[in-house]
């Protein structure tokens, strides 16, 4: 009544909410959550929290032996590092600010390019030497192609820039961690796209580039929540810091 129209629709079997009472609901989540935010914040007094979603493998393999020197530069800020393997929707994850990898073609976030790392297609010994004896265009085509992500159109990038056809196959493997997905690449389950952050794998003779054809817009991004930083001014901290170790 004080509202002005209905919230609920009731029915023989009890009630559900209207489409005016979802939206309200909608509405009333987001502002709870924001004020929880707030409180956490100010209850926190000198000291900041900051979660940051990472994959492990960007982890181990780049940040970590950095977190020193941020530790050092903001002491009073508890840092949390969450694993995470979904860092598109990391929306309602708890996450205030994401390293992703990709072309930096988001639009439901804000979006700062962290370093260039083009993507370039990796297998085993046996994956190279097929390579080697058919070509790319027939070796890739008798592989099975890894992905991060069901939607993801990476390959397909890559074949584009390659000028190469694509196989008509269906027999992708989906490995949504990048981890595993190495593993994946070196146990012969199929080739992956993979960056720099492999040197160490390519340096030891595990794994081997199977073409000079890269994605050069391929990187990673901080992506975050622009209203977060008003929120936490852990996260515009962050952002400075990690920009100048990139």
């Amino acid at each position: 009544t004080e509202l002005g129209f209905s919230v609920f629709n009731r029915h023989a079997r009890g009630i559900n909410l209207s489409a005016k009472g979802r939206e309200l609901l909608t509405t009333a989540e987001s502002a709870f959550q924001k004020i929880e935010h707030r409180l956490e914040y100010l209850k926190s007094e000198t000291q900041q929290s900051l979660t940051i979603g990472v994959t492990s493998y960007f982890a181990a393999r780049w940040l970590s032996p950095r977190l020193t020197g941020f530790m050092q530069a903001y002491p009073l800020i508890r840092l949390r590092i969450q694993p995470m393997i979904d860092l598109v929707n990391f929306a309602g994850q708890e996450v205030d600010i994401a390293v992703r990898w990709g072309n930096g073609k988001w639009r439901d976030c804000e979006i700062i390019k962290l370093f260039n790392c083009p993507a370039w297609p990796t297998g085993n010994a046996a994956a190279f030497e097929k390579v080697n004896q058919k070509g790319a265009e027939k070796a890739f085509a008798a592989l099975t192609l890894l992905r991060d992500r069901d939607d993801s159109n990476a390959w397909s990038e890559w074949f584009e820039v390659a000028g190469l056809k694509r196989p008509p196959r269906a027999d992708t493997l989906i490995i949504p961690d990048p981890n595993v997905r190495v593993q994946a690449v070196l146990d012969g389950q199929g080739i992956a796209l993979n960056d720099e952050l492999v040197a160490d794998e390519i340096d030891r003779g595990k794994l081997f580039r199977l073409s000079d054809t890269e994605l050069t817009e391929y990187g990673y991004f901080l992506a975050y929540n622009g209203l977060m930083i008003s929120d936490n001014p852990a996260v515009e901290n962050f952002i400075q810091w990690i920009c100048q170790e990139r």
